[in-house]
């Protein structure tokens, strides 16, 4: 079989986005970019420390005044421009993501497309952001009750939507008058940093959008621990958030915690059987299983458990693994130790007594012999409490496991430590409005696939964070409310 295709030529160094300017890093130390279908470094990025850390945050402190006072219009249509840039630039961007996260062309597409509807969106809210005015009890006297920004946020972002997480958490941070410092997870930087030169070619004032790069336990430690941000935004591992809770702690900074998932897949007796199995498929393997909300365990009724098997094993089967410039349906893993991750948990699945009914190892041979490959597997297990039904395998590989009822299914379903996305097909009414109070999930998607509305609220509980991202709700967390009490006598 042919090479896997380079990406992006070349090994372009970045430089941090700074107050307006590309400026180097006081460390002087680099970060290699790979490539996870061919192992090609691509680029490097800084490996930033305290000094950027705090020279990016200084620049988004001294730019935040004026750009709260700016009307909220004026700050939206900036946001608007942007989102129009990159979509100018949707096809190279795409490219970038496929040569910095592995997912296949079509689906990183679709990400930047997502990556302009976030900032359009929060940009579409800019005449809708309302207060309160509430009668005193003294005479003479309104209370007004306004929101205003809290200052300067930090965005940390995962890799696994690198160009669209920035923009989820930029958009209405911006929108609501903060400035924004944001680092990415350093195995995808790139994304970030050409969306923030797209950005420099439009009147954000210097100071406004800061992008650095670095490690979590460099640079990002440093912009946790640094007095000035008041809000944190994280979307990464359950380790990363409850490492940022405890050092954000002595200066009481606000949090907003996306963290992991172990979403359940529950199929009732009475279910569409083909619908659910295209969107057992859809919602397990999409970006290689690498979604927070991916369907990550599955529990099937006993009447309809060889049906549908036998069905959702054959449409894996059929998925095409290759070369994610082309049209297939499933790229490889992000990193050699992501790959390493989901092969011990297989493997330890195996040994407790699971059946592999497809799947089950790396792929190596010819055009996978670079790159970090794995099979798209399905296994049946028997016991809730085993690793690969408690723990996140963040891969192509899904456990099913046979229940008697659909209050079984639910019961099981809720045995998790997580709590962000879950997903029930049935036809019975009743049963869909039990779960708003028994399935113990932030969102849950009832008779269809994954993928959550911009205008939505995407939430989880447990150990899959506090907070949550988009629609109003997701808006209101980036202001704070200001109360002043107007005696006109």
């Amino acid at each position: 079989m042919p090479a896997m295709k380079e990406l992006v030529k070349g090994t372009d160094r970045y430089r941090h986005y700074i107050n307006g300017e590309w400026v180097d890093s006081t460390v002087k130390e680099w970060i290699d970019v790979e490539n996870p279908a061919t192992q090609a470094i691509i680029a490097s990025v800084p490996r930033g420390g305290e000094d950027d850390a705090d020279r990016a945050l200084v620049a988004a402190r001294a730019a935040q005044p004026a750009w709260e006072a700016l009307p909220p219009a004026t700050r939206g249509q900036l946001l608007k421009d942007l989102a129009r840039l990159i979509l100018e630039n949707r096809e190279r961007l795409a490219r970038i993501v496929v040569a910095e996260q592995g997912k296949p062309i079509q689906e990183a597409r679709g990400e930047i497309e997502g990556a302009a509807l976030y900032l359009t969106y929060a940009a579409e809210e800019a005449r809708r952001i309302t207060g309160d005015i509430i009668p005193s009890d003294m005479p003479d006297e309104q209370i007004w009750i306004q929101r205003v920004a809290h200052g300067v946020v930090i965005a940390l972002t995962a890799w696994n939507y690198p160009a669209a997480l920035m923009c989820r958490k930029m958009g209405p941070a911006l929108l609501a008058g903060n400035t924004i410092v944001i680092k990415s997870h350093e195995g995808t930087p790139i994304s970030a940093l050409e969306i923030a030169q797209l950005s420099s070619q439009l009147d954000f004032p210097p100071g406004v959008i800061n992008v650095v790069s670095g490690t979590g336990e460099g640079i990002g430690a440093a912009l946790v621990r640094h007095p000035i941000p008041r809000l944190i935004t994280l979307t990464g591992s359950v380790r990363a958030g409850k490492e940022i809770f405890r050092a954000a702690a002595d200066d009481l900074k606000l949090l907003r915690l996306e963290l992991g998932g172990k979403a359940p897949f529950v199929v009732a007796e009475d279910a569409d059987i083909g619908a659910a199995v295209r969107a057992a498929v859809l919602s397990r393997f999409e970006n290689c299983g690498q979604i927070c909300i991916c369907n990550e365990r599955m529990y099937v009724h006993r009447r309809v458990a060889e049906e549908f098997l036998d069905k959702f094993t054959r449409a894996v089967k059929a998925l095409k693994v290759g070369d994610p410039t082309t049209m297939v349906d499933v790229g490889p893993k992000f990193s050699g130790m992501e790959l390493d991750k989901v092969e011990r948990m297989v493997d330890a699945a195996r040994a407790a007594g699971a059946e592999v009914l497809t799947g089950g190892r790396r792929l190596t041979d010819g055009e996978f012999a670079r790159g970090h490959w794995y099979e798209p597997t399905v296994m049946t297990v028997a016991d809730n409490q085993m690793r690969i039904m408690q723990e996140e395998v963040f891969g192509p590989v899904v456990p099913v496991m046979t229940v008697g009822d659909f209050d079984e299914g639910l019961r099981l379903a809720n045995e998790s430590n997580y709590g962000l996305s879950a997903y029930v097909f049935t036809k019975d009414m009743r049963r869909v409005m039990r779960l708003v109070r028994e399935l113990k999930f932030g969102e849950i998607y009832v008779n269809r696939p994954g993928g959550d509305a911009v205008h939505a609220y995407h939430a989880g509980i447990r150990d899959s964070g506090i907070g949550g991202e988009d629609g109003k709700y997701g808006l209101d967390a980036y202001f704070q409310k200001k109360t002043v009490y107007v005696n006109y006598a």
